[in-house]
């Protein structure tokens, strides 16, 4: 049994070097958590759809350098990932400009070439997905996920999700984001919003309001993340605040959630705490967004 399988879209990712030079690299916030729960041990696997273009290939490649299964990703003729630049301030604050309306991986759930990773989802121990997952399927695509996931559920996996709201995505619709999310929430075991998106989407005004806000959905375990306050976590009826045991310099910002999630998820799959889970969290995080673009060298994870 695959440890986590996450699901969602890689893109090509660009990110500025200095003037007019641009790095190219691979990333998407799962993917990205998919990445660092590798490097963490767990035994992990990736659910998207590609082309059949280098681009394709080089994120192909990249999944198995860093041990990434991705047995049974559809590859459609013709088709090329989507594609996403990073602009970062002085303060390291990041803004993203996206090019993906017609990528693969829009289409995952709606392939008949699908069903052997579907298979691979219902199999998984952890099945993780992000908001950003959500926005990418049409009606029948969710339809689809909503059924994998029910199964999943069925054969013993733990659903975790990252709200990860990006207004772009919904095309400005809150309403609809609101909506798809009350459908999915209820399937969700694990939850690691972060309080920013948290607030953009439902007005919420503290980290207190959305673990209350999460709890009567039945999720039995919240970690809402508040940048430099720490996390806040609900468990059950507990509740707790785990600080960042170190607050550092940011140069890019890019993945901090994403990291965070693959240290806390790695943690609690073998068996620590949950404060011990978000000081894995904050641990790797930290160490992320001391580098530039969303997947930083593996030897940067030295120590953690």
């Amino acid at each position: 049994m695959t440890d986590l399988i996450a699901i969602g879209e890689c893109m090509v990712e660009l990110s500025r070097q200095g003037g007019n030079v641009m790095s190219l690299g691979y990333g998407g916030d799962t993917f990205n958590t998919c990445v660092y729960a590798a490097r963490l041990g767990l035994d992990v696997a990736y659910a998207t759809a590609l082309g059949d273009d280098p681009y394709s290939q080089g994120i192909c490649d990249l999944a198995a350098s860093e041990r990434i299964a991705m047995a049974g990703v559809p590859r459609l003729p013709g088709r090329v990932p989507g594609l996403y630049a990073i602009e970062t301030d002085d303060k390291g604050e990041r803004r993203f400009f996206y090019w993906r309306d017609s990528a693969p991986a829009r289409s995952l759930f709606e392939l008949a070439e699908s069903a052997d990773l579907t298979a691979r989802i219902e199999r998984a121990g952890i099945v993780y997905f992000s908001g950003i997952t959500l926005s990418l399927y049409t009606p029948a695509g969710l339809d689809r996920f909503e059924q994998v996931l029910k199964a999943a559920k069925r054969f013993g996996a733990s659903i975790a999700f990252d709200g990860n709201f990006r207004p772009r995505g919904w095309a400005g619709s809150t309403e609809r984001a609101r909506k798809t999310f009350s459908r999915f929430l209820p399937l969700v075991e694990i939850m690691l919003p972060t309080f920013d998106d948290e607030q953009a989407l439902w007005g919420d005004l503290r980290p207190q309001d959305t673990l209350a806000r999460l709890a009567r959905y039945g999720i039995r375990e919240i970690a809402v993340k508040d940048g430099t306050n720490g996390v806040h976590i609900r468990s059950g009826t507990s509740q707790i605040h785990v600080p960042v045991p170190e607050k550092v310099s940011p140069v890019d910002t890019t993945a901090a959630g994403d990291s965070f999630n693959a240290g806390y998820l790695a943690a609690r799959h073998g068996g620590a705490s949950e404060e011990a889970a978000a000081l894995a969290g904050h641990r790797l995080a930290a160490r992320v967004i001391t580098h530039r673009g969303a997947i930083i060298p593996a030897e940067a994870m030295a120590g953690v």
